[in-house]
């Protein structure tokens, strides 16, 4: 905090002249991670999650990668390497109390919130690695050397730092380093503002309360306790109850505004914008209005493409840059399994089960293992199912001479 601070005033290098920044100034804003946006609400990852769209977006990404299969492959055989120290970090668990689907989870999650998100590799004293723990991206600055090469600065619970090279440290970045919120800060800012104002049209009866004319001319004074009268009346809770009017004075309803009546429409269409900002579909936000069936699942394997597989590879890249040692990413590669992505749609995978099977590209057994079922006798060929049927031979017409 007190570098970030230091950055911002100019007082990190003594040797460049930089200009002076006010707290009151928008650019010291990032010291505590707030996003003003120009609604004048400011946005932060605490503030924005409270948006219903933008927590089913990130739980989406975040929980969708958790869940997938990362695995430890042997170049040359292309099986799962079981024996890798790598394994069981990716697949079982990260370390002695976080699953690695937990794991995943809060990495990518701090990514999307925040732009980056950070773990540090534990080893033995060969290199081997043993467990990986994340690290708040707050605790977090990025160094880089004049040829690109990053370092990590962690700042620790003593008031300390510590330097770490990037072999030493996963790291999972979003688009650019910068995370969605911070890119549509304006469009998060508007859902928030709109629903403060949905809050207060309800609140307020879901409608204007209208205007109480009276006879007399009136003060400051008595208008303030008439307004006040009539709202602790009719206001909230009570709207709808039955007004009695004295002294001459008059009631006349002020119809809805344009504004109120589509009210629901601005709502949706600031669904869609999140939607576009986290890269998923809107349906995948429960905005239906404009799904249909066809385009629900057109949607969904864009969601597959075009939003999951990105991260699946960031995934695979820092997964390998930080267990793989250099020399023996040769002979072993990282790989995150989306095949489960088809699993909800139960006619699609058999079909392309089907397929494999009678191209000759899985067998039996293959195919039992990728749905979690023992392996059968006989699983192992690759014949095509659709042609062998295994059947004896048809035997020979034979003809008898005596016949003829």
């Amino acid at each position: 905090m007190f570098q970030r601070i230091a950055r911002v005033f100019g007082q990190s290098d003594p040797i460049e002249t930089k200009s002076a920044v006010t707290l009151t100034d928008p650019a010291a804003y990032e010291i505590f991670g707030i996003t003003p946006s120009s609604t004048g609400i400011s946005v932060t990852a605490q503030s924005a999650m409270q948006v219903p769209a933008v927590r089913r977006a990130v739980s989406l990404i975040a929980e969708s990668v958790a869940t997938l299969p990362f695995k430890v492959y042997d170049q040359e055989t292309r099986e799962a390497a079981k024996d890798h120290p790598a394994y069981p970090l990716i697949h079982d668990h990260s370390n002695d109390w976080t699953s690695a689907e937990a794991f995943r989870e809060q990495i990518t999650t701090d990514a999307l919130l925040h732009g980056n998100g950070f773990a540090q590799i534990g080893r033995s004293q060969d290199g081997t690695p043993l467990f990986m723990l994340r690290i708040a991206p707050g605790a977090v600055s990025i160094e880089l050397d004049p040829y690109g090469e990053p370092s990590y600065r962690i700042r620790l619970q003593d008031g300390g730092d510590q330097v770490l090279p990037y072999s030493e440290i996963l790291h999972i970045q979003a688009l650019g380093g910068i995370s969605p919120i911070t890119l549509a800060k304006d469009a998060i800012g508007l859902t928030i503002a709109a629903e403060k104002h949905l809050s207060g049209f309800f609140k307020n009866g879901g409608r204007p309360s209208g205007v109480i004319k009276h006879e007399k001319a009136l003060d400051v004074e008595a208008s303030k306790k008439i307004e006040a009268s009539w709202f602790n009346a009719h206001g909230g809770e009570n709207s709808g109850s039955t007004a009695i009017l004295d002294e001459g004075m008059d009631f006349q309803e002020i119809a809805h505004k344009l504004a109120d009546s589509e009210f629901s429409e601005v709502r949706r269409e600031q669904i869609r914008e999140i939607a576009r900002a986290f890269g998923v579909p809107p349906s995948s936000l429960f905005e239906m209005s404009r799904a249909t069936w066809s385009n629900y699942e057109q949607a969904q394997r864009e969601f597959l493409t075009g939003t999951l597989r990105p991260w699946i590879a960031r995934w695979q890249a820092a997964y390998s840059r930080a267990l793989i040692a250099p020399e023996d990413r040769a002979a072993f590669y990282i790989e995150g399994n989306a095949d489960d992505m088809l699993s909800v749609d139960h006619a699609a995978r058999a079909t392309a089960f089907g397929q494999y099977r009678s191209m000759g590209v899985m067998t039996a057994n293959d195919v039992r293992q990728r749905m979690n079922m023992p392996p059968i006798t006989g699983g192992d060929s690759l014949d095509n199912p659709y042609t062998s049927t295994g059947a004896a031979p048809t035997p020979a017409d034979s003809t008898d001479e005596n016949d003829e």
